[in-house]
């Protein structure tokens, strides 16, 4: 069975899925393949259900609910740690600033438009937006992935998202930023074992972290060198990464509680309602 998998271009991204890119997990009678795209992007064509298994932000997936179940691997969340709102040296921001964003749908955009419900906001490819802040086209830009590790050094942060995050969360819970999900017109069974070998593809590429690292710098496969793949791999590619735990879920219920309340979704949701049932597996094999 072929399946394509959609993820980001960011380094935790490619890690996390080369494992099997790699021929390190038995993938039983399926035959993976691979496309790398923007988040932002995947976002759209997770709306337009395009791909069977695709990396989402956690902030747009109440709205593929209906389409898509929650896969409980391959899970990025920040610890004292996020993305990050920068503008130039000493400039201080008005309360309409031009904001530079990733995109729409992303979680990081969430958190900030509900900060800054003012701003002027100008959406663009999360790569051009330091250079949009340089330039002035922007007054104020939200740096995601390898581009939180460097920065021009006429650039300062305004503010962390994880500091936003934790003013609405009201608790110091992880900062939920992005994860996969499946359509769900695939067969429970296949959904089952689908997930089951992405999380072992996450498990290995952790046990094997020095090895892999070194072949996705090796093979140009990242954005950056060894040193800073090193440091972003701590932050976002963790034993944290491979399976949802309580405390992660606890996060996701508030995110959307905070999404509910400030009338972006519909209802709230409970990300175990949106799990792949896994019980099923027990019980068909009992």
């Amino acid at each position: 069975m072929k399946i394509e998998v959609a993820h980001s271009p960011d380094a935790d991204d490619i890690f996390m899925y080369y494992a099997i890119k790699f021929g390190w997990v038995d993938t039983k009678d399926y035959q993976f393949s691979n496309i790398a795209l923007d988040i932002e992007t995947l976002n759209v064509k997770a709306m337009q259900n395009i791909y069977p298994v695709t990396a989402i932000s956690f902030g747009m997936y109440p709205k593929i609910r209906d389409d898509y179940a929650l896969l409980r691997c391959a899970i990025s969340f920040g610890q004292g740690y996020g993305p990050k709102l920068i503008k130039k040296k000493g400039k201080r921001l008005r309360d309409n600033f031009k904001l530079a964003l990733s995109g729409e749908n992303t979680t990081n955009a969430m958190l900030v438009r509900l900060k800054y419900p003012n701003a002027r906001i100008k959406y663009m490819n999360f790569l051009e937006i330091e250079q949009a802040v340089l330039s002035g086209e922007v007054d104020a830009g939200v740096l995601i992935h390898e581009s939180i590790l460097y920065f021009d050094d006429s650039l300062e942060v305004e503010a962390e998202i994880w500091d936003i995050w934790q003013d609405f969360a009201k608790e110091e819970l992880p900062l939920p930023l992005g994860g996969m999900a499946i359509r769900r017109s695939l067969p429970l069974n296949r959904a089952i074992e689908i997930e089951d070998i992405l999380i072992e593809g996450v498990r290995v590429a952790n046990e094997k972290k020095e090895e892999l690292s070194k072949l996705l710098v090796e093979k140009n496969l990242v954005r950056i060198d060894d040193k800073l793949l090193e440091k972003y791999l701590n932050m976002y590619a963790s034993d944290e990464s491979i399976t949802l735990n309580k405390t992660q879920i606890k996060a996701l219920d508030r995110l959307w509680q905070i999404g509910y309340e400030h009338g972006i979704y519909d209802s709230p949701l409970k990300t175990e309602d949106f799990l792949i049932p896994k019980e099923y597996k027990e019980l068909r094999e009992s």
